[in-house]
């Protein structure tokens, strides 16, 4: 991935995966993974199926630790970005609203959700969620400026288009160097 947000969410992986390394064999034999928990660590295991791009798998994973912290938007934002990984794209959609109603304020989430939202021609909701990504992160924050300038220029870009006097419509890119649309911030 990228710097910035992306890079932040590769940090968060890494050390969610050191603290809480459980193989599948050793659950399944009985052993331990050095925790004291018997219970299985459904986050974990997702961030480590995910990290090697096993999606499909990672969104079981995601799911049962969802049951168990529903309102974590960590999780909502992984399963999102996890479906739109396998190509489901209205479930990650659903999935990101569901993390903006437990918090209206969260950056990653409404970049996500604005750039799927691109990619299905609903410019205007689009618009709406880069303006509240705008919103939600400071302009001096280096981890996020490369994402605030592509928003900026996407937002830019989008009210060209709906100006445009000869209705000539140009392309949008829902990406950014290595971004797909998806953070964890």
């Amino acid at each position: 991935m990228g710097d910035g947000i992306a890079s932040l969410r590769r940090h968060f992986l890494s050390l969610t995966i050191h603290r809480a390394r459980m193989t599948w064999w050793r659950r399944l034999v009985g052993g331990s993974s050095g925790r004291d928990s018997k219970q299985p660590d459904f986050l974990a295991e997702a961030i480590d199926l995910e990290s090697r791009g096993d999606y499909a798998n990672a969104l079981t994973s995601y799911r049962l630790a969802l049951r168990e912290r529903p309102d974590d938007t960590g999780v909502l934002q992984n399963i999102a970005i996890a479906f739109s990984k396998t190509g489901q794209p209205e479930e990650a959609i659903r999935t990101y609203r569901r993390a903006l109603q437990v918090d209206p304020d969260l950056a990653g989430a409404h970049y996500g959700l604005a750039f799927l939202l691109l990619k299905r021609g609903d410019t205007a909701h689009a618009g709406m969620h880069l303006e509240g990504f705008l919103r939600t992160t400071s302009p001096s924050d280096p981890a996020s400026a490369k994402f605030r300038a592509h928003a900026e220029r996407t937002l830019a870009e989008l009210s060209g288009m709906a100006h445009s006097a000869d209705g000539g419509e140009s392309m949008v890119d829902g990406t950014v160097d290595g971004a797909d649309g998806a953070s964890e911030g």
